[in-house]
Protein backbone atom coordinates (compact mmCIF):
# COMPACT_ATOMS: atom_id res chain seq x y z
CA UNK A 1 0.00 0.00 0.00
CA UNK A 2 1.26 3.34 -1.18
CA UNK A 3 0.95 6.40 1.65
CA UNK A 4 -1.07 9.20 0.63
CA UNK A 5 2.36 11.48 0.25
CA UNK A 6 3.63 8.36 -2.39
CA UNK A 7 -0.07 8.53 -4.11
CA UNK A 8 -0.41 12.55 -4.50
CA UNK A 9 3.37 12.33 -5.97
CA UNK A 10 2.08 9.81 -8.48
CA UNK A 11 -1.23 11.80 -9.04
CA UNK A 12 0.66 15.04 -9.84
CA UNK A 13 2.95 13.05 -11.96
CA UNK A 14 0.68 11.78 -13.90
CA UNK A 15 -1.60 15.32 -13.94
CA UNK A 16 1.71 16.66 -16.02
CA UNK A 17 2.50 14.16 -18.28
CA UNK A 18 -1.01 14.48 -19.88
CA UNK A 19 -0.90 18.14 -19.83
CA UNK A 20 -3.91 18.63 -17.54
CA UNK A 21 -4.30 22.17 -16.19
CA UNK A 22 -6.65 23.29 -13.09
CA UNK A 23 -7.02 26.95 -14.41
CA UNK A 24 -9.83 29.31 -16.11
CA UNK A 25 -7.27 30.04 -19.44
CA UNK A 26 -7.59 26.48 -20.84
CA UNK A 27 -9.36 26.13 -24.44
CA UNK A 28 -10.81 23.15 -24.96
CA UNK A 29 -11.39 21.27 -28.10
CA UNK A 30 -13.86 18.88 -29.16
CA UNK A 31 -14.18 16.92 -32.12
CA UNK A 32 -16.94 14.31 -32.78
CA UNK A 33 -15.74 11.17 -33.78
CA UNK A 34 -18.72 9.39 -34.60
CA UNK A 35 -19.35 7.20 -37.84
CA UNK A 36 -20.45 9.75 -39.92
CA UNK A 37 -17.54 12.29 -38.76
CA UNK A 38 -14.68 9.66 -39.07
CA UNK A 39 -16.04 8.34 -43.00
CA UNK A 40 -16.06 12.66 -43.01
CA UNK A 41 -12.21 12.71 -42.59
CA UNK A 42 -12.11 13.17 -38.42
CA UNK A 43 -9.58 11.52 -38.06
CA UNK A 44 -7.76 13.28 -40.40
CA UNK A 45 -8.47 16.84 -38.83
CA UNK A 46 -7.95 15.43 -34.98
CA UNK A 47 -4.33 14.20 -35.94
CA UNK A 48 -3.59 17.49 -37.82
CA UNK A 49 -4.52 19.77 -34.60
CA UNK A 50 -2.95 17.44 -32.32
CA UNK A 51 0.35 17.83 -34.48
CA UNK A 52 -0.20 21.36 -34.40
CA UNK A 53 -0.83 21.62 -30.96
CA UNK A 54 2.81 20.11 -30.23
CA UNK A 55 4.81 21.58 -32.88
CA UNK A 56 3.37 25.23 -32.07
CA UNK A 57 4.22 23.81 -28.03
CA UNK A 58 0.45 24.88 -27.34
CA UNK A 59 -0.13 23.77 -23.85
CA UNK A 60 -3.45 25.36 -22.75
CA UNK A 61 -5.43 23.16 -24.82
CA UNK A 62 -7.25 20.40 -24.33
CA UNK A 63 -7.96 18.02 -27.12
CA UNK A 64 -11.35 15.91 -26.81
CA UNK A 65 -13.35 12.70 -28.90
CA UNK A 66 -16.80 13.37 -27.72
CA UNK A 67 -19.69 11.31 -30.15
CA UNK A 68 -22.26 12.48 -32.49
CA UNK A 69 -24.17 16.22 -31.77
CA UNK A 70 -26.52 15.52 -34.94
CA UNK A 71 -25.27 18.10 -37.57
CA UNK A 72 -23.63 14.90 -39.54
CA UNK A 73 -23.75 17.07 -43.11
CA UNK A 74 -21.10 19.26 -41.32
CA UNK A 75 -19.19 16.47 -40.27
CA UNK A 76 -16.13 16.85 -39.28
CA UNK A 77 -16.83 19.61 -37.30
CA UNK A 78 -14.48 21.06 -34.75
CA UNK A 79 -15.88 22.78 -31.35
CA UNK A 80 -13.35 25.48 -29.80
CA UNK A 81 -14.88 26.48 -26.34
CA UNK A 82 -12.76 29.28 -24.09
CA UNK A 83 -13.62 30.32 -20.22
CA UNK A 84 -16.55 32.40 -20.19
CA UNK A 85 -16.94 32.11 -23.49
CA UNK A 86 -20.18 30.36 -26.03
CA UNK A 87 -18.72 27.48 -27.76
CA UNK A 88 -17.56 28.17 -31.56
CA UNK A 89 -18.79 25.18 -34.18
CA UNK A 90 -16.62 24.89 -36.76
CA UNK A 91 -17.95 22.40 -39.77
CA UNK A 92 -16.63 20.98 -42.84
CA UNK A 93 -13.63 21.27 -41.72
CA UNK A 94 -10.70 19.76 -43.92
CA UNK A 95 -7.01 19.67 -43.05
CA UNK A 96 -6.02 22.81 -43.71
CA UNK A 97 -9.01 23.98 -42.26
CA UNK A 98 -8.15 22.53 -38.61
CA UNK A 99 -4.44 24.23 -39.48
CA UNK A 100 -6.48 27.70 -39.63
CA UNK A 101 -8.43 26.80 -36.15
CA UNK A 102 -5.16 26.84 -34.64
CA UNK A 103 -3.36 29.32 -36.14
CA UNK A 104 -6.34 32.07 -36.33
CA UNK A 105 -7.99 31.06 -33.31
CA UNK A 106 -6.01 29.13 -30.84
CA UNK A 107 -2.77 31.63 -31.54
CA UNK A 108 -3.82 34.98 -32.77
CA UNK A 109 -8.11 34.57 -31.10
CA UNK A 110 -9.92 35.46 -34.00
CA UNK A 111 -13.06 33.28 -35.04
CA UNK A 112 -13.01 32.11 -38.73
CA UNK A 113 -16.39 33.18 -39.17
CA UNK A 114 -16.87 31.91 -43.17
CA UNK A 115 -16.15 28.46 -41.06
CA UNK A 116 -18.65 28.52 -38.46
CA UNK A 117 -21.45 26.24 -38.61
CA UNK A 118 -24.62 29.15 -38.00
Amino acid sequence: MKSLEELDKIRQQAKEEMKLRDNDEEIRINIPMSTCGISAGAREVLNVISEELDRQEIDNVTLNQRGCIGLCHYEPIVEVKESDQEVVTYGNITPEGARRIIEEHIVNGQIIEELVIK
